[in-house]
């Protein structure tokens, strides 16, 4: 018994054959589970993990209620802002009336809100010192104040300035037209530069008879739908309508304006100007400097004292100190009840030594901590320099001063005159230096003047063909002379410009020929190819080739500023501003004294112009290279040249300069377009004080009848120096001889001194061969290439040169006013121009 028991142990377990069916393991994704990983780890935490912050794992409740408890906070904050706008604690709703069309009246509408029955109580007749359509109005029964301003469309400069700075805008439409060119001109520019709370109001409707005022309110609801396609329209007809316009403009959504909300701005109301005296500040008596105390409300940040502010439209200044006046527009929310005689005589007491406080100082500046006024970089001319020269140069130098050249000189020349006169060797030596450093704007000037060269001779080519084909006429057909219309074309003929139509002309034709023949350059004649191109280079690719942004920098370069990194300080400062809870808050009444501002900026206040004042953020009155993101408006056909001058609208400020246009590419080279494309964003690089985005942007072309056209819209890219913009042309040659992958080319150049300078630039052609320069052919400028593929015979051989281009110092503060804008009736395209 005990032998089978062991037998019985030892006996092996069941093997399963080959056929035993296995199951698929679950596809759990191919990784481990948590509890595989904590079973590996054993305890052991990485060191990653230990650094880190622990972070509390919440339940899904707990997640949940926090969810919860954020989105309250958003919306209370929401909330917050809203009320704060036009109550006790923030400042009034700021109201621009604006009329849209010739035959409207704003001042009917002003008429209409000011009036007993609307419910509100005029405090201030005219809030605003120059603008006679200005008064404050508070409203009892909202517990708000508000601030209506009636603002003229004649100067688009100064509508944009307030619609900068309004908190609403109340569009005054036509009852059946809505508005006019002028005003959808103006509701281009307003779109542009970021549209606030707008409401859109109409006079008439209301006395139409039923079934008129129905169809005339569909119509012109269909209007607006394209331009404001969830606006609501008021009549407004009645003392209720003004009601209920008062209410919509308390309750409405405010839109936020990203340019505005990050800063501090104020719209003067009342301005004074002492001038300095002779041992004051930096102006005297005679260079017409002062003070300028203005006040207002602080609206968008907390101002403080130390910060540059600008002017809009005048420039920066810095401030010296800023009081607390009375509130000229207190909301008494509390009625009045009937008070005996004695108390009424108290409470008059009261309100006179209110009147006769004195005024607080909130705060001075600080001559330390202010920030100062420099916008270019000090330019150290000896910088560049990495040697001092030597007690033994000196001494040669004194030497080689010491003994004269002689020279033969004409009868008289003086000893200063003489040195001028320079030997046949030194003048070539001289030529060649002379041509070596010519700078971009002498090539423009020689590409300008061989393009003007080409359109002359085609001129006269065609003019002396008009003038055959004229005469063929002349003797084929009878003279007919029609004393009609030999007037009405002499009419026409007197408010034509033909030297304006001359060059508009040539800019067409300049711009068909960019678009038919991309940067296609003629090789000079009389010039070598090798001195005329001497500044450009070839490229193996321009995606991948390598181009040094530190190389051969202008001397302009040296005056502006350059961060390390634009998007990380950009981010630092706008955080800072946000937590500011320093200076002046918003909503007080502030009288700011700025310092050593021209008597002209009182002069445009006192016009009537509305005097917009913003707390610029840190950097933003330095100089750097700006770059703008636009596209070309549709309203405007007219070519656009690149380094042509602009007006340029960005955030608060307004400038003149003359940019460069390039394509907007993710790459590190762009390449340079030299007119403003029409279907495509281009870049807009130009010299210009620094500005945070986001931020809208505006451009203009001013005409020579001084209208300025909008042109392009869009916003501000960023602030880069180092962004490489590339001008390319193009050398294209004629493929003369033809044998399989060779061929001899002819016409790109004129002498065998060229060819071999250029040999080692790639060569193209229009159907995409691929070739090089193998060698030159006599001394006429034919050379033998060689291609990846047999060329055709109507191809074209082209070498792409390239060279760095960069924008001109022309950077003007100060823009001319424009006259009302008038809508060109003759548009000529230039698909319809023939080339000639």
């Amino acid at each position: 018994m005990v032998k089978m028991a062991a037998n019985v142990e030892k006996q092996q377990g069941h093997r399963s054959g080959v056929y035993k069916q296995k199951n698929k393991g679950h596809k759990h994704g191919k990784h481990r589970t948590k509890g595989e990983l904590e079973r590996e780890n054993k305890g052991r935490v990485s060191v990653t993990a230990l650094t880190k912050k622990q972070r509390k794992e919440q339940k899904k409740m707990d997640r949940r209620h926090k969810a919860n408890q954020l989105r309250r906070n958003k919306k209370d904050m929401v909330l917050t802002e809203k009320r704060r706008l036009g109550s006790r604690d923030g400042p009034p709703h700021l109201v621009a009336v604006v009329a849209l069309h010739a035959g409207v009246d704003a001042g009917a509408i002003t008429k209409m809100l000011r009036a007993e029955g609307a419910g509100g109580v005029v405090h201030q007749k005219q809030c605003i010192s120059g603008i006679s359509d200005s008064f404050g109005l508070i409203l009892p029964r909202f517990k708000q104040r508000f601030i209506f301003l009636s603002q003229s469309t004649g100067d688009i400069h100064s509508l944009l300035d307030v619609a900068k700075i309004a908190d609403s805008l109340i569009f005054v439409l036509d009852s059946t037209e809505g508005w006019d060119s002028y005003g959808d001109y103006c509701l281009s520019c307003l779109f542009a530069q970021g549209l606030p709370s707008h409401t859109l109001v109409c006079q008439g409707i209301s006395s139409l008879p039923v079934k008129k005022k129905v169809e005339s309110r569909r119509a012109l609801l269909k209007i607006t739908e394209v331009r404001f396609p969830d606006a609501r329209l008021f009549p407004l007809d009645a003392e209720q309508d003004a009601t209920l316009l008062l209410r919509h403009l308390g309750t409405q959504r405010q839109r936020k304006l990203g340019f505005r909300s990050r800063r501090s701005h104020l719209l003067a109301q009342h301005a004074t100007f002492t001038p300095n005296s002779p041992a004051e500040g930096t102006g005297g008596g005679p260079t017409g400097l002062g003070t300028l105390c203005v006040s207002g409300y602080v609206r968008g940040r907390p101002l403080l004292v130390n910060r540059v502010v600008h002017i809009s439209g005048h420039g920066d200044f810095q401030l010296s100190q800023i009081d607390a006046p009375i509130d000229p527009l207190p909301l008494n929310i509390t009625t009045p009840r009937p008070a005996k005689p004695g108390k009424g005589v108290d409470v008059d007491m009261q309100d006179d030594v209110e009147d006769e406080a004195p005024v607080r100082v909130l705060m001075k500046a600080d001559p330390s901590c202010r920030e100062n006024l420099q916008t270019e970089a000090e330019v150290d001319p000896m910088d560049g320099e990495q040697t001092w020269p030597t007690e033994t140069e000196l001494l040669e130098a004194e030497e080689a001063r010491k003994n004269k050249r002689v020279m033969k000189v004409p009868k008289g020349t003086s000893d200063y005159q003489a040195t001028w006169i320079v030997d046949e060797d030194d003048d070539e030596n001289g030529d060649v230096d002379e041509e070596s450093s010519e700078d971009d704007d002498v090539d423009d000037m020689m590409d300008e003047a061989m393009e003007r060269d080409d359109e002359e001779n085609n001129l006269q080519d065609t003019g002396s063909e008009e003038e055959e084909e004229e005469e063929e006429e002349e003797e084929e057909e009878e003279e007919v002379c029609s004393t009609e219309r030999a007037g009405a074309d002499q009419r026409y003929d007197e408010h034509m410009d033909e030297a304006a139509e001359e060059e508009g002309l040539k800019r067409y034709r300049e711009a068909r020929a960019n678009e038919m023949f991309p940067d296609e350059v003629d090789t000079p004649l009389d010039t070598a190819a090798r001195i005329r191109f001497q500044r450009y280079r070839g490229l193996k690719s321009f995606r991948s080739s390598p181009w040094d942004p530190m190389e051969n920098l202008p001397l302009n370069y040296s005056r502006i500023f350059q961060f390390q990194s634009f998007e990380r300080t950009r981010r630092r400062i706008l955080a800072e501003a946000a937590s500011e809870e320093e200076g002046a808050m918003v909503g007080w009444y502030v009288t700011l004294h700025i310092a050593d501002v021209p008597f002209s900026v009182m002069e445009s206040f006192q016009s009537g112009k509305p005097l917009v004042f913003v707390s610029l953020l840190p950097h933003e009155q330095k100089m750097s290279v700006m770059h703008l993101l636009v596209r070309r408006h549709p309203s405007n056909t007219e070519p656009i040249k690149s380094k042509e001058e602009l007006v340029f609208h960005c955030g608060f400020r307004r400038f003149r300069a003359s940019p460069i246009f390039s394509q907007h590419t993710s790459a590190d080279k762009h390449k340079m377009e030299r007119f403003l494309r029409p279907d495509a964003p281009t870049v807009v690089s130009v010299y210009a004080p620094i500005t945070f985005p986001p931020t809208g942007v505006l451009l203009f072309k001013q005409r020579n009848d001084d209208i300025q056209d909008l042109v392009a819209t869009g916003s501000l890219l960023s602030c880069d120096p180092q962004r490489v913009v590339l001008k390319r042309i193009v050398l294209s040659g004629h493929p003369f001889k033809i044998n399989r992958r060779s061929a001899v080319v002819r016409y790109m150049f004129f002498n065998r001194d060229d060819i071999m300078w250029f040999k080692p630039v790639e060569l193209r052609t229009k159907w995409g061969r691929r070739g090089h320069i193998k060698e030159a052919l006599g001394t006429h400028g034919h050379m033998k290439c060689v291609f990846d593929s047999q060329l055709r015979s109507q191809d074209t051989v082209m070498m792409n040169l390239y060279k760095r281009v960069y924008p001109r110092w022309t950077y003007d503060p100060y823009v001319p006013p424009s006259l009302p804008w008038v809508k060109r009736e003759i548009t000529v395209d230039m698909e319809d121009l023939e080339m000639e």
